[in-house]
């Protein structure tokens, strides 16, 4: 039976993952190739890159790694020239990088705030701004942006500038969205919540004590289910919106977070 990603093209960015395990990035990647499609994983760490793309064909997937810093143009400029001159084509196109960090206002340095944008919103505009004449071409697309929960509200520990630049993701999507939807591109965001994740322990332990099983048990804690979330869960609701399951699903932004979106107070 044909994958759901059969027979199309699909660039993963944020695709390598730091320390141990598998991040939200190269889950994606994975999946979508055991679902039939050719993958180019981008990451600015080659190694890690390498390592997604070296999972993939061992597994009997198509695979090629690519280094690419997502916040500079020529490297977005690059990344999508090569996934054309290695496959023909372009069919989906998902953003994952993102960093984050903590502080409000007073605390946050201008230059944490450039960087936080450059990253995590002006990358979404540039990977698009090169892909989306390739996905004119052939009349059809998928924009996958992975967003966080805190792009439409507050944690509880300040985060403003990965807030606000997780707020221009879902923007920036929902302008590509309607701008294209005639020309058979859509644009969709996934709205992250609390995944166990290999990012979340370099990032957010220090949030919570310094202990990382007792982070773990309190993000369970916090969560409507018990228990948060798997890398694989993100994975499977980016392969939807990739898909062409979704081909009516445009504009839209859906959570993963087992409901925490609707608590009042986590």
């Amino acid at each position: 039976m044909p994958g759901r990603l059969e027979g199309k093209v699909a660039i993963v960015t944020g695709a390598g993952t730091r320390g141990d395990g598998i991040g939200n990035g190269k889950a994606c990647a994975i999946l979508y190739a055991r679902e039939g499609a050719k993958v180019v994983a981008a990451d600015i760490d080659m190694d890690s890159a390498q390592a997604t793309a070296d999972q993939i064909n061992a597994e009997g997937g198509e695979c090629i790694a690519t280094r690419t810093d997502v916040s500079r143009t020529d490297d977005c400029r690059a990344m999508i020239d090569g996934c054309i001159a290695a496959f023909g084509k372009l069919d989906v196109l998902h953003n994952n990088v993102g960093i984050t960090e903590s502080g409000g206002p007073v605390e946050y340095a201008e230059e944490q705030w450039d960087r936080m944008m450059r990253i995590n919103a002006k990358s979404v505009y540039l990977t698009a701004k090169f892909s989306l004449p390739h996905m004119e071409r052939s009349g059809s697309g998928s924009i996958v942006n992975i967003a966080s929960i805190n792009g439409v509200r507050t944690l509880p520990f300040a985060k403003l500038g990965y807030a606000a630049s997780k707020a221009a993701m879902i923007a920036i999507s929902r302008e590509i969205a309607i701008q294209y939807a005639a020309k058979g591109i859509r644009s969709n965001v996934v709205l992250v919540g609390l995944i166990k994740s290999p990012i979340v322990v370099q990032n957010n332990t220090q949030l919570y004590g310094g202990d990382v099983e007792q982070m773990w048990a309190t993000r369970d804690a916090m969560s409507p289910t018990g228990k948060q979330g798997e890398v694989w869960d993100i994975a499977q609701a980016s392969l939807f919106l990739a898909s062409d399951e979704s081909r009516y699903v445009n504009g839209t932004v859906l959570p993963v977070d087992g409901g925490l979106i609707n608590m009042v107070k986590f």
